[in-house]
Order: structure tokens, then sequence, then C-alpha cells
């Protein structure tokens, strides 16, 4: 285990920059699902500010990191950002009225519909990372059509933010394949960001059962897969952070999570 330095620590923590917005999904990342439905497009462009620093490696960590320190009250919800913005406002302004902040992987065609919810999450707190460029089965893919799914989410999110995320996350899949992390770490992502908690979310089994599944599963240190786009979801989120109180567990950024 490579002991991580104060300056290391530092580093991690000034990558942390958050992206994110929402919309109507008609399926999760399994392979295999639905295409996504398009999103009407946003005239609205992004106020430019201070450009968010380049991700940082993470030492203690493997190339493909499932959950955090087991030792700390902490666990990061992260969620894919696609579809209709108003739920992503609607989730954005929940966690923040709580104290909570959240990680957003957007997808790149999203983030050419919605430019200005870019803005938004950062200014909210949370944390931007990318989830390819339209969200297709990229594992499947051939290394120069994958190639062009991360990197075209990365240009996006640089020219939105200054920077091309913190994270990545491949589309419909939980882990990336050997092909895909490789690619990743040559677009300047030195993690892919997996999670051992599914919600089960993008299957509309009711918000009820979408806080049984987080709480079924969730320690700490746990990342949770969670989608915008979802009624259930928005529906779900109170309830989900009360029953994170109780076990004294608080949402955070998947950065300060790891850092």
């Amino acid at each position: 285990m490579v002991r991580v330095t104060t300056t290391d620590r530092r580093a991690v923590l000034r990558a942390g920059a958050g992206i994110v917005a929402s919309g109507v999904l008609t399926t999760g990342c399994a392979t295999g699902g639905a295409a996504d439905p398009p999103t009407a497009p946003s005239s609205r462009a992004p106020t430019r500010r201070t450009p968010a620093p380049a991700p940082a490696p993470l030492l203690r960590y493997p190339a493909q990191i499932r959950h955090g320190p087991r030792d700390r009250p902490q666990v990061a919800l992260t969620f894919h950002g696609n579809g209709d913005p108003a739920t992503a406002h609607t989730l954005l302004s929940a966690a923040e009225k709580h104290g909570s902040r959240i990680t957003v992987l957007a997808v790149g065609t999203w983030l050419d519909a919605h430019p200005a919810l870019a803005r938004r999450i950062l200014d909210g707190g949370h944390e931007l990372g990318n989830h390819t460029l339209r969200h297709l089965d990229i594992n499947a893919m051939p290394q120069t059509d994958a190639d062009a799914e991360i990197r075209g989410c990365a240009e996006r999110l640089k020219a939105l933010t200054g920077s091309i995320g913190t994270w990545f996350r491949p589309s419909r899949a939980s882990r990336a394949s050997p092909l895909v992390e490789r690619l990743a770490r040559r677009a300047g992502y030195p993690h892919v960001l997996s999670y051992d908690v599914d919600s089960l979310d993008f299957t509309s089994p009711g918000a009820p059962a979408v806080v049984r599944n987080v709480m079924a599963d969730v320690r700490a240190g746990s990342i949770v897969s969670l989608h915008f786009g979802y009624a259930d979801t928005v529906a779900a989120l109170p309830g989900l952070l009360h029953e994170l109180d109780r076990r004294g567990l608080h949402a955070v950024t998947t950065t300060e999570l790891l850092s």
C-alpha cells in the first residue's frame, strides 16, 4: 500500500469539481438496454468562471474503485446525468437543503443539450464526471469508438468548466473492460469509478423500493449508483437521506469520501 502524503491529499481535494443534470431515462447502465431518449437543446450558456483542476491519482486505491474507506461515516451518492433537467434541479436542491453533496457522471450529449447545468452543479458544491459521450455499451465497442466516447465527453466537460472532470464511469456497465480502463487512463482519468451499492432506480420500482435497495447494502465508505431522470429517484432522495442519517452516515462528494 502506498502512503498518501499531505501533498497528494491536497492535490486530490483541488481536483474535486462536479457537474450534473437530470433527465427522463428509459434505462440504466445495464448492457443491452434501450437507447436513451433525446433531450431538448438549451439556449442558455454557462457563465465562465475559474477552471476546475484536472484529476489527480489517489495512490492508495486500485484503478477501478468500488468503495472508499470503511472507517469513516461517509458515503458517496453518484448520479448518472442524463434526461429532463427538471429532475436534476430538484435532486440537487434536495441534497443541498439536507447539507449533502453528490457526484454526477454526465453524458456528453446531455451536456450539449443543457450546458448551464454544468455550472449549476459546480456552484452547488457537487462534483462532475464523465459518463461517455452517448451512453452506449462502451465495453462492447472497438478501441477507436470507445476512445471517442471517452474523449468526446471529456472535451465537452473541459469546454464548459475548464476541466475534463474528476471521475470517469463506463456507460451500461458497472466496471470497465481492461481496454476501456486503459483508454480512460490515457484520456486523463487515473481511476474508473464503479460502485458497491446499486439502487436499481432505473427499473422504476417505486420510491420505497429505491430506499430499501440502498439501505440493504450501504455501509461506511459505500459508493451508491443512482440516476437523474426518474420520478422514483426524486421521490426517494429525502427518505434516503433521512435513513442515512439514522445510520449515522453522511453523503459527501466522491473526492471527499476517498481523501
